[in-house]
């Protein structure tokens, strides 16, 4: 929409002239001859910038200015045939952005203006960007570093646009709460924000999760269905885990995304919606495009604002700001008397180097109000090799007693088995890496008794992985 501009001046010449230096810009202009005319224009125009002569038939134009207030305030510049270094001063402490002295030059004038909503545009993304950020938070996003300051700023720059962002990160360092902050901050945030996961979803199925499906478009398609890129329709489509997409859908993908168009599984029919891409990786696409696995085309149609996010050990005191927030959120959802942690864990934290990023934060936080009810968290209740520099990862749970597993084993879990996860002493030993998967995946579920998305949140996997396990050691077994 073009800018908005209130021309207050009582000789109509003048009106006009100002008018037609503007006529190149395109900005949509009004004019007002007199005070009481500018106050009730002002109301019912709202423009965003005024051109205010100051004397008027009817009252001094720094009585209108000294009248503007709210946090929308207009733009103003000051005209005036009979300038004083009084007035300007005036002028300046009421609120003008500018002030010039009559005659004034056609360049001088579309200069000034163009100046002056730049830095009304300014002040606005700062004003939003202050509102969204408060207390080391954005949206979801919790940390106070420089290179999520960074990250913030990206993402308040690119909320209002239309381009498609795409963002990279090792696992679990938040992309998902990244894309909804990108959604949260556009004017789409009313809204659905729809993600998908490309990696969890079977290859033969991901296309009807995207586009949707017809009744009876193939084995088991019992009733129409919309996809993810139907539901998003005015809001936000969120493509998580991208690059583990089926090469062949790619192309029906790049031409949704360059036309905004699709067809439903089973139909011919075409549907337009209107909507937002996020992409997320963690992978390097371009070493993906270079393997062959994802298309050249696709990658430079969504690479248009890249957004990296930084592992977890390159954030400093982030570290503790996530963790405080982590534990004072889960205590509340396990109704746990959690009243702080001591420095030491704070240290211990600050020293390891967190492989499995925020979502291994979390799980370590989770794992700690669980087993310990204390109100103070200290060092010890933390999981043994927390303060080990000699490990990369953490262990997943403590220890507990022994519980019968949810799904049968092919075995029993003895001290041989477990002396054998670790020590290989013959080719005997070796077992398929599915046995050996199946095995774990059991004692995990049977530790957290049989509550399987605890399970899955502790293993660092989503429950749908683990539940599409099961079912296919069921369907080996049957």
């Amino acid at each position: 929409m073009p800018p908005k501009i209130l021309i207050v001046e009582d000789t109509e010449s003048l009106a006009l002239m100002y008018q037609s230096y503007l006529i190149p810009t395109g900005m949509t202009t009004r004019v007002a001859a007199t005070g009481a005319d500018a106050l009730a224009t002002i109301a019912e125009f709202t423009p965003d910038l005024i051109l205010l002569d100051v004397m008027l038939p009817d009252m001094n134009g720094l009585d209108i200015l000294s009248s503007l207030q709210g946090d929308d305030q207009p733009q103003v510049i000051v005209l005036t045939g009979h300038a004083t270094k009084e007035m300007a001063i005036q002028a300046i402490k009421l609120g003008a952005n500018d002030f010039l002295e009559k005659p004034i030059e056609a360049d001088r004038f579309r200069i000034t203006i163009n100046n002056a909503l730049k830095l009304k545009d300014l002040k606005s993304t700062v004003e939003k960007y202050q509102a969204t950020y408060e207390n080391g938070r954005f949206f979801d996003l919790i940390g106070s570093s420089r290179a999520m300051q960074s990250v913030y700023q990206i993402i308040n720059s690119a909320a209002t646009s239309k381009a498609t962002v795409f963002i990279t990160g090792e696992s679990g360092t938040g992309k998902e709460l990244c894309a909804k902050a990108v959604h949260q901050a556009s004017p789409r945030a009313s809204k659905p924000f729809i993600a998908l996961n490309c990696a969890a979803i079977p290859k033969d199925l991901i296309e009807s999760e995207i586009f949707g499906h017809l009744k009876g478009a193939f084995t088991g398609a019992i009733a129409n269905r919309e996809g993810a890129a139907g539901q998003a329709n005015g809001g936000t489509l969120f493509l998580d885990e991208l690059c583990e997409m089926d090469i062949n859908l790619q192309s029906k993908l790049l031409r949704f995304i360059q036309t905004g168009c699709y067809q439903q599984v089973g139909s011919e029919k075409e549907t337009k919606v209107d909507v937002r891409f996020v992409c997320a990786t963690n992978r390097d696409p371009l070493l993906e495009v270079q393997a062959g696995r994802f298309r050249e085309d696709l990658y430079y149609r969504l690479h248009v604002i890249p957004i990296n996010l930084p592992p977890l050990r390159e954030r400093g005191r982030d570290i503790i700001e996530i963790a405080e927030a982590l534990f004072l959120k889960i205590s509340k959802e396990e109704s746990h008397p959690y009243k702080g942690i001591s420095d030491a864990v704070k240290r211990a934290f600050l020293d390891y180097t967190w492989p499995g990023n925020v979502r291994q934060l979390e799980n370590t936080v989770r794992n700690t109000l669980v087993l310990n009810p204390d109100e103070w968290i200290d060092l010890d209740m933390v999981p043994a090799l927390l303060s080990s520099q000699n490990t990369n990862a953490l262990p997943l749970v403590q220890s507990a007693p022994n519980v019968a597993p949810l799904v049968p084993t092919t075995r029993n879990v003895d001290d041989s088995n477990l002396e054998r996860r670790t020590t290989l002493g013959s080719m005997q030993d070796i077992e398929p890496l599915w046995v050996i998967e199946k095995r774990y995946i059991e004692q995990a579920i049977a530790l957290c008794q049989s509550n399987i998305p605890k399970a899955a949140a502790l293993l660092d996997v989503s429950p749908s992985t683990i539940y599409r396990k099961i079912k296919g050691w069921e369907d080996a077994q049957a």
